[in-house]
């Protein structure tokens, strides 16, 4: 019989989706079952046949009474914390100006740099809370936030500082990224190798020494900064031992992804225009593909990712809100989920695994976080729904009956 004496809370008769690797079942689910947890971290998954009642005695125990609990989940790829609404663009774009019409017109994210430069810590704070607190309130225990409307060392460094307090706000882990090569500033204009020196050698080594930034991130397109660029971030980031993403190969084929696979991405992002040379780039260093079907779907793009090569080459699909005020203004995960399974033919158990295993590994978290199993943190949900596939199918209806991040019931 299981000892679960050293726990310091037990969730029994559970239905689990452990996401877990080790699992042939779909979902890895497991049912009848018990999850212990001590000191923040999963110490037991065990069958409720292996349970002696007598074990329960003394101990918090959360009788779910056969909910199903999946991990927390995970949103990989946003840029949370910015100023300014660009909802006039939103109607530009619907009277037929293209991305690359209004990013050249000095709108675009240029328009977001002169409002988040405006703005103070405080102001950045308060506006980007209620995006936190609705990723939250889905199941959401862990967010990457990206800078990239600062594109300046004071405000790029303020980005970095709100999206680290908002961890010391609120029970949520959140793991930052310097994306200053998001687009060019107005201060360098026509010099934008001079740009990414000063990433490189002024604004990253202060980030670093600060404890800001746990990856780097660069829009290699284009409109964006070329493949030679984007190589020296990555060189600049292994030096610092820094996670690497990439915006990839949403809007042309610059062959970003294989290159960022060479240097040991963690994930590459957007991908519609991914060729085969990438995807088998991307197999071979284990770099995740970040899906965002919410731009996708709000440019009203057609270029597909190429979603059959990325499952034959079995390179793992991430799937994230790609939170941002221009092009998937959406916070909320489990509308990313639903769009990935309409638009882009995901399936319900390959977007669940987008938003937990795959997604904590794009973040350089696959061996913490992600899955159900001892030794991983204790950030789970138990929901009130039928199925996992309900997860995808329906948004707006609340389905988190608790939310536990660190061992801690800190939404119920």
């Amino acid at each position: 019989m299981v000892d679960l004496s050293a726990c310091d809370r037990v969730w029994i008769n559970a239905t689990l989706a452990t996401q877990s690797i080790d699992s042939t079942e779909p979902y890895g689910v497991l049912n009848d079952a018990l999850i212990g947890v001590r000191e923040g971290r999963i110490t037991h998954i065990e069958s409720m046949s292996n349970l002696d009642v007598e074990a329960l005695q003394g101990l918090d125990v959360q009788d779910v009474q056969g909910r199903w609990i999946t991990p927390g989940l995970i949103d990989a790829h946003t840029h949370l914390v910015y100023s300014g609404s660009r909802a006039k663009e939103f109607e530009m774009r619907l009277q037929g100006a293209t991305y690359e019409e209004i990013a050249k017109a000095g709108g675009g994210i240029l328009s977001s740099v002169q409002h988040t430069r405006a703005a103070s810590f405080e102001q950045l704070l308060t506006e980007s809370v209620p995006r936190l607190q609705a990723l939250m309130a889905e199941g959401v225990t862990c967010v990457e936030i990206k800078s990239g409307y600062g594109l300046d060392l004071e405000t790029e460094l303020k980005l970095l500082r709100v999206a680290r307090h908002l961890a010391q706000l609120f029970p949520v882990r959140i793991s930052t990224t310097l994306l200053a090569a998001h687009a060019l500033p107005p201060e360098y204009k026509d010099r934008s190798d001079a740009y990414i020196d000063f990433i490189c050698d002024e604004l990253l080594p202060l980030a670093v020494a600060e404890g800001l930034v746990d990856a780097v991130d660069v829009f290699c397109e284009s409109i964006g900064f070329s493949a030679a660029q984007s190589e020296r971030l990555f060189q600049a980031a292994n030096r610092y031992g820094l996670g690497i993403h990439i915006h990839a190969e949403q809007l042309s084929q610059q062959h970003g992804a294989a290159l960022a696979a060479r240097y040991g991405a963690w994930s590459a992002d957007h991908l519609e225009w991914l060729d085969e040379e990438g995807v088998e780039a991307m197999k071979a260093a284990k770099t995740q593909a970040t899906l965002l079907p919410g731009a996708f779907y709000f440019l009203r793009e057609t270029r597909l990712p190429p979603i059959d090569l990325l499952r034959t080459h079995q390179v793992p699909m991430v799937v994230a809100t790609d939170l941002n005020p221009g092009t998937s203004p959406f916070a909320s995960l489990r509308l990313a989920m639903n769009m990935a399974c309409t638009l882009f033919r995901l399936t319900p158990e390959e977007a669940l695994a987008g938003v937990t295993r795959h997604a904590a590994s794009a973040l350089g978290m696959g061996e913490s976080l992600g899955q159900l199993r001892p030794g991983f943190l204790a950030d789970f949900v138990v929901w009130d729904v039928q199925h996992p596939a309900d997860l995808a199918y329906q948004c707006g209806v609340r389905a988190v009956y608790q939310r536990i991040f660190n061992g801690e019931i800190s939404h119920a």
